[in-house]
């Protein structure tokens, strides 16, 4: 009865043991471990699984604004798993966050043929968006849509590069069908109130943040922006026609530069490739 006892009291200890040696893979000085990417001088034949979940971290990386790093890693897994065509999207979105747009555009032109044309027009799309050429812009970003047309990021930068562009009627329809697709968007939202307000509509414009619940930064962001676009508007208007009539304390004012893209008018300004 004693030997049992003594056996069942080892079994619990080694239990408890084990509890703690799981417990210590998770947490290490009271902070939790990072996933790590898988060793790259395992012998033994990579596994879809390990391919899977190294995919999954440079995605995750990318999303935390890691963009430096991912492209470490993009080197590594190429040469540990070959070059999928994922893999290339994921390339050619570091290069062009980090400023890179050159070497972006190269990766993305040969993208155009394969599963990834539609991120490839897009990520074209934007790189034009940052140059102020937005009628290239239009093109590359309106290809895009034809390809995933419920692509909700998408349907968004098309419309938004139709207004810095000037075309705020045509901007209307992939606007109107990216909020009604993802309603709660904020970045959507903004981009509509954008539009109701160039289209001379600022009630509308003020109707569609307060139903979204914008935060007040947002929707001065969004006047703003719509007073800057207006008026550069406004000089184009008056430089092609020679005309010298307009309000010339607004033709006199300071230009400036319209964002290339949501993000940037809100407080996120484009990547240079000085900067992670």
């Amino acid at each position: 009865m004693r030997a049992a006892k003594t056996y069942r009291c080892k079994t619990t200890l080694i239990a408890a043991a084990c509890v703690l040696l799981a417990a210590c893979s998770t947490f290490r000085n009271g902070f939790p471990n990072h996933p790590q990417a898988p060793s790259l001088e395992d012998p033994a034949r990579p596994s879809t699984d390990s391919k899977a979940m190294y995919l999954d971290l440079i995605r995750q990386m990318q999303q935390q604004g890691a963009y430096y790093a991912s492209l470490a890693h993009i080197d590594a897994f190429r040469l540990r798993y070959g070059d999928p065509p994922e893999l290339q999207r994921l390339q050619g979105d570091a290069l062009r966050e980090t400023g890179q747009g050159e070497a972006a555009a190269k990766v993305y032109q040969g993208m155009l043929h394969g599963p990834q044309a539609a991120a490839a027009w897009h990520g074209l799309g934007l790189i034009a968006a940052n140059d102020q050429r937005y009628a290239e812009a239009e093109k590359n970003l309106r290809q895009a849509t034809q390809l995933e047309p419920i692509n909700v990021t998408y349907l968004n930068d098309l419309g938004y590069a139709r207004l810095t562009a000037g075309n705020v009627a045509a901007a209307h329809q992939p606007l109107a069908e990216a909020a009604e697709l993802e309603p709660a968007n904020t970045k959507v939202v903004s981009n509509l109130a954008l539009w109701a307000s160039l289209q001379g509509d600022d009630a509308q414009a003020d109707a569609i943040m307060q139903r979204a619940n914008l935060p007040a930064a947002t929707r001065d962001a969004v006047r703003k922006l719509a007073m800057q676009m207006h008026l550069q508007q406004l000089r184009s208007d008056t430089a092609a026609t020679g005309s010298a009539s307009g309000d010339k304390a607004a033709l006199n004012a300071p230009a400036q530069g319209i964002p290339a893209t949501l993000l940037d008018r809100l407080g996120n300004p484009p990547a240079t490739g000085g900067q992670p």
